[in-house]
């Protein structure tokens, strides 16, 4: 199982994806996708991102607007997986032009 990091360490971290913030034992980001279906590519691509890290977002698509929310339940907090994971969806999301 992961380490928790501390709260200096998420700090740090989230200082390298600043469209992320903090909530409680989450991190989380909302992107506008240019269209719908550009929107499910991404969520598409984000899927197969967490299957071969074995580490999976919740994902909330409402339209063209989707929410990521990264939490390391097994551990109880946010790990070194969140943020990994979370830099990996800000790359796909760009790739996609969702901003």
């Amino acid at each position: 199982m992961p380490d928790t990091l501390d709260d200096t360490a998420v700090a740090g971290r989230l200082r390298d994806l600043p469209a992320w913030s903090r909530d409680g034992n989450q991190i989380r980001r909302r992107v506008k996708a240019p269209s719908f279906p550009a929107g499910i590519d991404v969520v598409t691509d984000v899927a197969r991102a967490a299957e071969d890290a074995d580490h999976h977002p919740d994902i909330d698509i409402r339209w063209r607007t989707l929410t990521f929310a990264l939490s390391t339940h097994s551990a109880g907090g946010l790990t070194a997986k969140d943020f990994d994971l979370a830099a990996k969806i800000d790359q796909i999301a760009a790739r996609h032009g969702a901003e």
